[in-house]
């Protein structure tokens, strides 16, 4: 498989350039030449295949022969070791629960995926990798902890200051060695454009081999695939019409399953669910694209105020918004009735939800409350644990939520971090 820029098609890298450069050299976002599409007979029969067999699947038509397959199969047994389980309420509501990793959020399956090949691609070379990622909450508690102690890879990783929840801060600022935590004065988006500008900046791309462990970085996005897979594998009534709402901000997570979609999985719809930063319900909604600054909200990871991944998306439905339309719903909702939903699902399911989770289940009630859809299967990701936002659901809910052992560890660790002004001189002095 080859890899081109959203910016210009006539030139192609190899997986392993793709994986390592991160932001193609025009500022553009690296694609497949081609979409594989599956059979109908694997779809047939892929509840005979487990987890690790999906996965392993479908990385060998992103991968090719760049990575021996035996080799491969290791990747992919070590660095997803645990489940996405689909959780039932009714007969029409599952939660995909993508928090079972080590740091309890979706995240964990791209960094560990990412971390793990491109170990295996700088082994042995000279020069140091640095990895930039800039994350509004999970993200940078998911590579930090995907990347960590790996030889011949050094991490930075850049996040708002004051923008993420105590618990995601201290997940993403209590390790050492070759994780380092970069504290930015200002938003998601800030610490979004400076990580591209450091990619492009001619002058810091000659003196330090730099990548991304972002979703602007195609290998977070084919692991993320993996588990619509197996959503699907899980799913009882595949007669049903089945629809995934998506907690959504900078779309990498709605990419891979529209990606999912193009190679086949008989997705009805998927819904791109956001918050009060809803600038791409706008673009659904008039086919205008118009970023702005982001806003603070109860469901930070979804703080995004110019998401990069649009750029893919277009890309995979030819620029039309008539096609992308056909596969995406989006609707948004504010704080309060973020709430209203983690109180909803509680005392209807006595389920305990995440913000970024109750926005999915709202855009999925939403759709379906206004295309009237009947005879459905409706699956919401759960992107993060509950307790990673523990007091918001707390508050709500009127519980304690029990914090699981991997966060309760960090809470007690001491915040170690840098202190960045919003500007991409300040950060090549930390760099260089």
């Amino acid at each position: 498989m080859r890899y081109y820029s959203t910016r210009n098609k006539t030139e192609f890298n190899s997986f392993k350039e793709a994986l390592l450069g991160g932001l193609a050299k025009d500022g553009g976002l690296y694609m497949p030449e081609s979409i594989p599409r599956l059979s109908q007979k694997y779809f047939d029969e892929i509840e005979n295949y487990s987890f690790q067999q999906i996965a392993l699947e479908i990385a060998k038509h992103f991968i090719g022969d760049e990575i021996p397959q035996a080799k491969l199969e290791e990747i992919i047994y070590d660095a997803i070791n645990f489940d996405a389980p689909l959780n039932y309420l009714t007969d029409e509501l599952a939660i995909l629960e993508l928090f079972h990793g080590p740091t309890l959020a979706f995240k964990d399956f791209g960094a560990r995926f990412m971390a793990r090949t491109m170990e295996y691609f700088v082994r042995g070379n000279d020069d140091e990798l640095v990895i930039l990622v800039a994350t509004s909450g999970d993200t940078g508690s998911a590579v930090a902890n995907g990347f960590f102690a790996i030889e011949g890879i050094k991490v930075y990783v850049l996040y708002p200051q004051g923008k993420v929840s105590f618990i995601q801060e201290k997940q993403l600022t209590t390790l050492d060695k070759n994780i380092t935590a970069v504290e930015v004065k200002g938003t998601f988006d800030d610490c979004q454009r400076l990580v591209k500008s450091a990619f492009v900046d001619n002058d810091l791309r000659t003196k330090v081999n730099l990548s991304s462990a972002n979703s602007i970085n195609i290998s977070r996005l084919i692991p993320q695939s993996f588990y619509y897979f197996n959503a699907y594998r899980q799913v009882k009534d595949k007669s049903k019409k089945i629809i995934i709402s998506i907690p959504s901000g900078n779309l990498g997570n709605l990419t891979a399953g529209l990606i999912a979609k193009k190679m086949g999985l008989p997705i009805y719809k998927f819904i791109g669910a956001t918050n009060s930063n809803n600038v791409f319900t706008e673009f659904i909604e008039t086919a205008n694209f118009s970023p702005r600054e982001s806003v603070l909200t109860l469901s930070n990871a979804m703080d995004v105020g110019n998401p990069s991944n649009l750029e893919r998306i277009n890309e995979l439905y030819s620029n039309k918004i008539e096609l992308i339309r056909d596969a995406v719903f989006s609707s948004s909702f504010d704080d309060n009735s973020t709430k209203e939903g983690i109180k909803n699902i509680y005392e209807k399911f006595n389920y305990i939800i995440d913000p970024h989770g109750a926005v999915g289940y709202l855009s999925l009630i939403d759709y379906v409350d206004k295309n009237k859809i009947s005879n459905y299967t409706g699956i919401v990701a759960e992107t993060a644990h509950p307790a990673k936002f523990k007091d918001a659901v707390e508050e709500v809910i009127g519980r304690e939520v029990k914090i699981p052992i991997q966060l309760a560890e960090s809470i007690n660790k001491e915040k170690k971090s840098i202190l960045l002004e919003n500007n991409l001189a300040h950060l090549k002095e930390i760099l260089l």
